[in-house]
């Protein structure tokens, strides 16, 4: 028995790309489409069928893997790609589109197509761990019915936590990002006091390497900050949505650093940071370039 599914990656952004590549790598039947043809087009080389149209792409495919860039065009190309979808396959949507969306999906997909299994399954990581198959899945749904995603996740992640029904795993997300956020915000703020006192990103580190403050992703963002390259392993406009809906999901809960980062990378992204990684708040704290 081929225990590889057929599958379709719809989105062929970093995330998304990365999946592709690495399916492919592993030899995997893959289909692919970007709303932009190029971003796919090495792929299509190394591989995988590239096609003009979503349902076009979906339509041989056991597995669909969506990683869009939000709720409402994962709704929009999930109805081009409805009637399409092959008798039982799995839908597994995997951008951080929020609860709202997440919910209204579910429902959709459910009316229309019942024998289609909805997982809900945003990542943890960003661009490089995605690329290296080292990105953490945050998966929801019916793990049973869904079981031809399990080659799929081995292929392009480092191994999947099952929360529960699905749309857990878009509220972990949330939770996640907030905390990434907040983090990311601590130490530009922490960096720039260094660099204020007389301290290097290296010396900082120093003091934290070995000890419980020690994360790895302060390492690779402190190393970001004293190179200067702030080339996107995720937008900060990509995480001031995130801080927006996880905001719009805490509904009354109080979360006032997070209303406040989000304020503030709000005018980060007007004056024209969004498109650079998350870190470049380090530079429009302190004017470093």
């Amino acid at each position: 028995m081929n225990q590889r599914p057929a599958v379709a990656v719809l989105g062929l952004g970093a995330m998304g790309h990365a999946f592709a590549a690495n399916l492919v790598k592993k030899t995997f039947q893959v289909a692919g489409w970007n709303r932009t043809r190029a971003r796919g087009e090495d792929l299509a080389t190394a591989g995988m069928r590239l096609c003009d149209e979503p349902q076009l792409a979906v339509e041989q495919a056991d597995v669909v893997l969506a990683m869009l860039s939000d709720g409402t065009t994962t709704e929009n190309v999930l109805q081009q790609i409805m009637s399409a979808l092959k008798p039982n396959a799995v839908f597994c949507q995997m951008g951080t589109i929020g609860v709202e969306a997440t919910e209204k999906l579910i429902a959709q997909l459910a009316a229309a197509r019942p024998d289609v299994v909805y997982i809900d399954a945003p990542v943890s990581g960003t661009k490089a761990p995605a690329e290296n198959a080292q990105i953490l899945v945050l998966a929801s749904g019916d793990r049973q019915r869904a079981a031809s995603l399990e080659p799929v996740f081995a292929a392009i992640s480092k191994g999947a936590r099952w929360l529960g029904e699905a749309g857990a795993g878009s509220r972990m997300k949330l939770v996640v990002n907030a905390w990434l956020i907040a983090m990311m915000q601590g130490l530009a703020e922490s960096a720039s006091l260094a660099q204020q006192l007389g301290f290097t990103p290296d010396e900082l580190w120093s003091v934290l390497e070995g000890g419980p403050l020690a994360a790895p992703y302060a390492k690779v963002k402190l190393d970001t900050i004293k190179g200067g390259d702030y080339t996107p392993q995720m937008q900060l406009a990509w995480a001031l949505k995130d801080a927006q809906l996880a905001l719009s999901a805490a509904e009354d809960q109080s979360m006032p650093g997070l209303q406040h980062i989000s304020q503030l990378w709000q005018q980060a992204v007007e004056a024209g940071y969004g498109e650079q990684d998350l870190a470049v708040i380090y530079r429009f704290l302190t004017g470093k370039e």
